[in-house]
């Protein structure tokens, strides 16, 4: 099972453990000698501490190394992590912890090699060993650090666009028969016989001169209509959309999980930095 650091598995760590944050603690042993301080944590893929990261003081050689947790007990009122039985010799032996090391199953037996004990009885295979095996490793004080989560749903609103119409604006043609009256003059000679205004005065013979072929020439017009067609703007038609906002609201029924807190017998129980006493 891989591991990881605490931080990249859960980056709200802190909020997780009520504002305690454990890579803040000091590390002593049961007989309060100061062995470091605990730099990281490495957690599998459920959540369970497996290995504290220990950053040993000058005293311990002043080098990283992996503690199984179970060796461990954390007391954050008091801002320590108690060890017991860890020498400056043991430290000596284990395998450094180096930032970015792949820690695979045999870099954990090379690490665990270093707390067993020799009455363990514990055959190491690779195949089937789980953190199980060795409670006294991984379980003994897993009363004092497990760890599990505690979830809530909540409604999350997101948006899509969907196509939900499409206007298509185009224009056609229609034909109508139009009438248009134009006005027209026609031209058109009229002969009048009329008297003359000398009727009855004597004209001299002599002075009488006839004339064969003499003609009046009148030219005579009329107008005709003259019908043409002549293409003109109408109307001018412009095309566009506006988005409008709207609010949609949704509702519904999500669940949330809440810690319950059951204790038997005399003692203090810490939550969220608050100390609260329990009899029963």
């Amino acid at each position: 099972m891989p591991l990881h650091k605490l931080e990249h598995f859960d980056p709200n760590y802190r909020e997780t453990f009520g504002g305690d944050d454990i890579k803040s603690l000091d590390l002593y042993t049961e007989g309060g000698d100061r062995v470091g301080s605990v730099a990281d944590v490495l957690v599998d893929d459920d959540g369970h501490f497996r290995y504290l990261v220990i950053d040993t003081s000058v005293n311990f050689l002043g080098k990283k190394i992996l503690l199984p947790i179970g060796l461990s007990r954390i007391n954050y009122a008091a801002r320590r992590v108690y060890v017991d039985g860890l020498s400056r010799q043991q430290v000596e032996g284990l395998v450094e912890y180096k930032e970015g090391a792949f820690i695979d199953h045999d870099y954990e037996e090379s690490v665990r090699s270093g707390f067993r004990s020799p009455s363990s009885g514990v055959t190491y295979d690779r195949n089937t060993y789980n953190y199980q095996t060795e409670p006294a490793l991984y379980g003994l004080n897993d009363q004092d650090h497990q760890t599990f989560r505690l979830y809530e749903e909540r409604l999350v609103a997101n948006k899509q666009r969907i196509k939900t119409g499409e206007v298509t604006v185009g224009k056609h043609i229609e034909t109508q028969t139009a009438s248009v009256t134009v006005p027209i003059q026609k031209e058109r000679v009229l002969i009048e016989r009329v008297v003359p205004t000398e009727a009855g005065n004597v004209i001299d013979p002599n002075e009488l001169k006839f004339q064969e072929g003499e003609v009046a020439r009148i030219e005579v017009y009329e107008e005709t209509p003259e019908i043409r067609k002549e293409a003109f703007v109408r109307e001018e038609i412009r095309v566009k959309k506006v988005v409008e906002q709207d609010t949609v609201e949704a509702q519904g029924t999500i669940r949330r999980e809440e810690l319950d807190v059951d204790t038997e017998g005399n003692l203090q129980v810490q939550e969220h930095g608050t100390t609260t006493h329990e009899t029963i």
